[in-house]
């Protein structure tokens, strides 16, 4: 059975962090798991190119969960295409319409 990450931030080394492998050897920042899907919210890879990234999809996405990254860097953005994510807008009732890339 998958375990539950709860709603809300997630910090490395938190528990659900540690679930799927969002740790501060490998990155620094936060995410946002709100229902089901996990927001790539503000995070760096202090390993650049060790394929830790790509380590953190794919176990969000074990969880059951839909990966999410809202207007990404450059950087970033490049590396989502690559894995196949497309943008859409979102309406966030705060911020107002938000690009939001997921596969």
């Amino acid at each position: 059975m998958k375990a539950i990450l709860p709603d809300g931030q997630i910090d490395p080394d938190s528990e659900a962090g540690k679930m799927i492998g969002f740790t501060s050897d490998k990155f620094e920042g936060w995410l946002w798991k709100s229902g089901d899907r996990v927001m790539i919210s503000m995070i760096i890879s202090l390993q650049p190119n060790k394929g830790n990234l790509s380590a953190l999809f794919k176990a969000i996405e074990a969880q059951g969960l839909r990966v999410a990254v809202p207007t990404p860097f450059v950087h970033l953005e490049a590396i989502i295409k690559s894995k196949g994510f497309k943008p859409h807008i979102e309406d966030d009732a705060e911020l107002g319409p938000c690009e939001v890339w997921e596969r």
